[in-house]
């Protein structure tokens, strides 16, 4: 009898079969995410691998404890595991340029600390299962205070972002993370209407400064955390 038949006959057992179906998909992020680890590890990155979201946060508080200042770069991954209200509660001082109503030229002393501070947490927009950790931004501070500046550097991603090798992590970014983004921050670009990049010159493009950290840069400290779950763009 086909597995489709068991779920006709026997409704009761469809309950089963999904939780199977999440175990196993569970699994190949584990083995995906264990590869991209070693190969991260390799480029001389400090890389870890965690189940869930809960595991991560309470990791990385732990590793940022003893720094006073942080930079968030524009990541909604890192405001999902809630260490921004987290480090805000202890008092600890917090630049991040989403706050409020800070726009335009007045955000820019905050992204200059963010290129300053004790530790600087952020995203990425893809990570290779080769090693190679790619970002684009608009304005520039993320990728400039990801790659040279703070005393530590934590990068975030969830396994929907793991991609097979540099090719694919750079398709990524054209054909997920920059229409979403767009799309969230509701600017006027082609991809936030269509879903579909055409490398556009439009004056709100996203997408300004590509970089690509090939191995640890020489001088920064960074740790990559990757998660077993589905976060950010």
């Amino acid at each position: 009898m086909s597995r489709a038949g068991i779920v006709r006959f026997l409704p009761e057992k469809r309950i089963e079969v999904t939780e199977v179906e999440v175990n196993y998909e569970r699994w190949l992020g584990e083995k995906l995410g264990e590869r991209c680890v070693e190969a991260l590890k390799s480029h001389g990155f400090d890389a870890h691998f965690l189940p869930s979201a809960a595991e991560a946060r309470k990791f990385i508080l732990d590793r940022i404890s003893g720094y006073e200042s942080f930079g968030f770069g524009g990541s909604g991954t890192t405001r999902a595991l809630g260490l921004l209200e987290e480090l805000k509660g202890k008092g600890k001082q917090v630049f991040d340029h989403w706050q409020g109503d800070v726009v335009g030229e007045k955000s820019i002393p905050i992204r200059l600390g963010q290129g300053r501070c004790d530790c600087f947490l952020c995203s990425a927009n893809a990570v290779s299962v080769t090693g190679e950790i790619v970002n684009v931004d608009g304005v520039g501070n993320r990728t400039a205070a990801m790659t040279f500046g703070p005393r530590k550097i934590v990068i975030v991603a969830g396994i929907n972002k793991v991609r097979p090798d540099l090719a694919s992590a750079l398709r990524r970014v054209q054909e997920v993370s920059a229409p979403m983004r767009a799309r969230s921050l509701n600017i006027d670009t082609p991809c936030a209407a269509t879903g579909v990049c055409i490398d556009c010159n439009s004056p709100q493009r996203v997408c300004r400064v590509t970089t690509i950290l090939h191995r640890r840069p020489s001088m920064s400290d960074i740790t990559v955390v990757l998660i077993n779950e589905s976060l950010g763009f």
